[in-house]
């Protein structure tokens, strides 16, 4: 069985996320901050050897990919692959929202304000179907639809046939897709109501029987 080594990192900060607004297929460009997240992480990463680079088609995304590919002394021409598989989870009419208000309107019909509270009660799947119930058209994804798309994009990833047992590949991704791995994934030893930084790292070993995470948000899981 093919196994994986996946450097996961959350793309660097941009304009909706100093505003506090929901950001998922929507986007916003990096800000110069989010470019110097980018930048560092490059420089933390530039003697991995990477046989393949896989981010969302958002330009968040690719813009940071970018930027620590260029950064690498090792990796050849290694060439950065784009899919919707692999975008935030999509927010519907709550796209470019502010946080707070969206979260409270998730939260409302179970009595809870914030997207902490609502975690902690009910955990980050139910999270992702109360927002599409609160969202008045319904097309925010709910948990089945989020990892349909996700699970899909993992499954490309194990489906290249030049990547072998034991390659590192670079991914690009987004904070709540890092909390949703570390939810279903982080058998419980990973903190979820709170997302991971711009720019961190996160180590997963990707299989089919599915993913291990050993280091998450720049620290190792135990």
């Amino acid at each position: 069985m093919k196994t994986i080594n996946l450097i996961v990192v959350r793309h660097g900060k941009t304009y909706f996320n100093r505003y506090n607004k929901l950001q998922g297929w929507g986007n916003s460009p990096l800000t110069e901050a989010g470019i110097d997240d980018a930048q560092r992480v490059g420089e933390t990463l530039a003697n991995v050897s990477f046989k393949a680079a896989y981010s969302s088609d958002t330009t968040r995304a690719m813009d940071t990919a970018k930027y620590i590919l260029a950064a690498n002394k090792v990796s050849g021409d290694v060439t950065l692959t784009t899919s919707w598989h692999f975008r935030e989870e999509f927010y519907g009419s709550f796209e470019g929202s502010n946080m707070d208000v969206a979260w409270t309107a998730a939260g409302a019909p179970v009595g809870l304000t914030t997207y902490a509270q609502i975690v902690d009660a009910y955990g980050v799947d139910k999270t992702k179907d109360l927002l599409k119930d609160a969202d008045p058209w319904h097309d925010a994804e709910n948990a089945a639809e989020y990892w349909q798309r996700v699970d899909d994009g993992f499954a490309q990833i194990l489906a290249n046939e030049q990547l072998q047992d034991g390659d590192t590949v670079l991914l690009i991704s987004h904070g709540n897709t890092l909390i949703s791995l570390a939810d279903r994934y982080g058998q419980g030893k990973i903190q979820v109501h709170e997302r991971p930084e711009n720019g961190s790292i996160a180590h997963m070993a990707l299989s089919e029987a599915g993913i291990e995470i050993t280091q998450y948000n720049n620290k190792k899981v135990n």
